[in-house]
């Protein structure tokens, strides 16, 4: 693992994760992800730092991120005490994360319109009893 003491979130990761963020996810997962599309391995420990993020809240980002596919475990290193650290990385690429967000977008999108024409309908039926 390269050495970390250098690594922030730029500019550039911000305004990627404030651009998922308005996308619909999480605030949280999405400065991870943002960080994780950089396609190096970290550990949950690294991400605290770079996102500046509490533990609980980079564990709870990762949880959401693993349960998408988006982002696996590739390795689990020894620390000091005997110590086990997950080490992170993307579980797909970019291109299919983005297609996976276009993808829940476009289904939200079609059952909103499904939801609106069926309240559309229950308003003719009703109108057409009285």
């Amino acid at each position: 693992m390269p050495n970390r003491c250098f690594l922030r979130f730029s500019d550039r990761d911000e305004e990627i994760a404030n651009l998922f963020f308005e996308i619909g996810i999480g605030k949280n997962s999405s400065k991870v992800l943002a960080l994780l599309i950089r396609e190096l391995d970290f550990s949950s420990r690294d991400m605290e730092r770079i996102c500046d993020l509490r533990q609980p809240e980079v564990s709870i980002a990762l949880k959401d991120l693993i349960t998408r596919g988006w982002v696996k475990i590739v390795r689990h290193v020894i620390e000091n005490k005997g110590r086990s650290v997950s080490i992170y990385r993307l579980g797909k690429t970019l291109d299919e994360i983005l297609d996976d967000i276009k993808g829940m977008i476009i289904g939200d999108s079609g059952r909103k319109i499904i939801d609106i024409e069926r309240i559309r309908d229950l308003l003719k039926t009703e109108r057409q009893m009285i």
